[in-house]
């Protein structure tokens, strides 16, 4: 009896630890529940501009003071300076392109920066005195980026087109709209990149446009939040859309036809932008202005930019 009993106990223990050798990594983790993952002070009052590289670096501007890009190493749980921006230059938004190059939007000097894949020096890439900032930016499959250019005191803006053109000279202009657009914030393309999203401050509405070369045609209303609630947006590869809900302390995650699946608790209360990472691009960083810390949950769709980083999308 004893030595049966032993066999049996030994077979069972090991029917147990193959169970949990064999779980997923992600399993005790669960969706939609955020953390906070660096600690409170770390990015200043302005932190924003998330985005995420292909090995996992997750990237936000002005770490410890204006100016700067912080860098939070893949599984790290402190920020490290990764550079900073010429003198009198503050960074707004980071978007990675196609090819790894990681382009950062100077809202002071009305420029954007490229830095290329493996490198940490800014250079201009465009340069426009008729902006207003830029504010946030997208890029598109073929490396077009398209810009939010609010003006906050007008409580209005509008959306620039930049691509390099036949000459190999980048290009800038304001895109064409059917309506005049409020103060223009967040914005992000549809997997497709035949859609641009587009949310507008001052009056908490989601708006999108079909993409025709320099025309935004065909203006939707997607959804209309309370006016000044919303910030930075993203899509993942289902086509669905994350609103940074600045003052009421969550992330919105809507379909297209701008109904709500669901609003995503957080620690802070004021998140500006959020951005898509971890290794397969399910793991959402979100920025929070209080406190300066970067705060992230898991979801059930990759983000539309790593798929677009691994020549997917």
């Amino acid at each position: 009896m004893a030595i049966t009993f032993g066999r049996n106990f030994w077979c069972l223990c090991s029917s147990v630890l193959l169970v949990i050798a064999a779980s997923p990594a992600h399993a005790e983790t669960k969706l939609f529940e955020s953390v906070q993952v660096t600690p409170s002070g770390e990015y200043t009052f302005g932190i924003e501009g998330p985005a995420a590289d292909l090995d996992g670096n997750l990237f936000v501007v002005n770490f410890g003071k204006p100016g700067t890009i912080g860098k939070l190493p893949v599984g790290g749980a402190v920020s490290e300076q990764f550079t900073a921006l010429p003198e009198g230059s503050v960074g707004n938004a980071i978007r990675f392109a196609r090819d790894g190059t990681m382009f950062v939007a100077d809202y002071k000097k009305h420029n954007i920066f490229a830095i290329p894949k493996g490198a940490s020096e800014p250079v201009v890439w465009f340069h426009s005195d008729e902006m207003n900032q830029p504010n946030d930016i997208t890029v598109a499959r073929d490396g077009t980026i398209y810009a939010s250019d609010p003006n906050w005191k007008g409580r209005q803006g509008h959306i620039w087109r930049i691509a390099k053109s036949a000459d190999g000279t980048v290009q800038g202009q304001v895109m064409s709209a059917p309506r005049a657009m409020g103060t223009t914030n967040g914005i992000d393309l549809s997997p497709d990149g035949k859609t641009l999203y587009v949310g507008e401050s001052s009056s908490g509405e989601i708006w999108s446009y079909t993409v025709s070369g320099n025309e935004l045609t065909g203006a939707k209303l997607v959804k209309a939040f309370q006016p000044d609630t919303v910030d930075g947006l993203r899509t993942d590869v289902a086509g669905r859309l994350y609103v940074a809900r600045i003052l009421k302390g969550t992330i919105a995650l809507m379909k297209p036809n701008g109904a709500v699946e669901r609003e995503i608790a957080l620690k802070g209360k004021e998140p500006t932008n959020l951005a898509f990472g971890g290794s397969d691009g399910k793991t959402v960083f979100v920025t929070q202005r209080q406190g300066g810390f970067v705060e992230s949950f898991r979801t059930d769709q990759q983000g539309r930019e790593h798929c677009l980083q691994r020549g997917r999308c």
